[in-house]
């Protein structure tokens, strides 16, 4: 074999090496690629998962607690909703001093209408319906039943410690001002501490309550349902002596407003 021959012979290895090594690159490439949006789609899913809370086991402990119980009333239980958190409520344009505003509750015992009262409790109220129509309420329990006394929700811990990510300014009604049951008022650990929780007045200890706290409104209809939810049995509440842990659990399925003007 000439020396021209041989040449020619070791430059076309060369180049059929060469060209080998350019494709294995490009193999690589495209199953690097490939995992690399593997990697992402798993990752966003990962995240929506932790975001949204569809996992029973992400749920905030109280919450998932009371998702171990029965369902009160005989009712089924709803699915988990995603714990909401807010910066501050944003205005209702629509909810003036003159509106009517009507919030109904659906619960797992029946149906609860609250009529707000905008023009005495202007920022309160703003805060609800901002809320109601978020869907912050959706899914939530009644975490407290004081029976003959009062029943709480509004919380997303479902321990009395949740809230909204935001505070409101105090609407104390007047220190002589006379509470009944069916009376719907915003819970606090002092002033300046309302958020999202509120309880409803349910028996006549209610005219003994201090009236520190912000009122929402008056059910207008529902009796019936808070007589049920009152009625549920409870336990002793753990390091209180206070007998109002549910034992089966009362939801909110669905919160909704109507606003009109009067």
């Amino acid at each position: 074999m000439t020396d021209r021959r041989r040449r020619q012979k070791e430059q076309r290895a060369a180049k059929l090496e060469a060209e080998k090594k350019q494709e294995a690159r490009k193999e690589l490439g495209r199953r690097l690629g490939t995992a690399l949006v593997f990697g992402v789609v798993v990752v966003g899913i990962v995240v929506a998962g932790a975001y949204f809370g569809s996992d029973e086991g992400e749920l905030p402990q109280g919450y998932a607690d009371f998702r171990e119980q029965p369902t009160a009333c005989g009712a089924e239980q709803p699915e988990p909703e995603p714990v909401l958190s807010f910066g501050a409520p944003e205005p209702q344009t629509d909810v003036t001093a003159e509106s009517t505003v009507i919030v109904t509750l659906e619960t797992s015992c029946g149906d609860i209408v609250i009529e707000l009262d905008p023009a005495g409790y202007p920022v309160t109220t703003n805060s609800f319906v901002f809320l109601v129509r978020e869907g912050f309420f959706d899914g939530q329990v009644f975490h407290r039943i004081v029976q003959d006394f009062r029943v709480f929700s509004g919380d997303p811990e479902a321990n009395g410690s949740g809230g909204p990510g935001y505070r409101i300014a105090d609407e104390f009604p007047a220190d002589d001002f006379a509470l009944a049951p069916g009376m719907v008022m915003m819970d606090n650990v002092g002033r300046g501490t309302t958020g999202s929780q509120f309880f409803v007045l349910t028996g006549e200890a209610a005219s003994a309550l201090n009236p520190q706290f912000n009122l929402l409104g008056e059910v207008v209809s529902g009796e019936v349902t808070l007589e049920a939810i009152a009625g549920v049995e409870t336990a002793v509440r753990p390091g209180s002596t206070e007998q109002s842990l549910p034992l089966e659990t009362v939801y909110i399925e669905r919160a909704t407003v109507d606003v009109t003007d009067s």
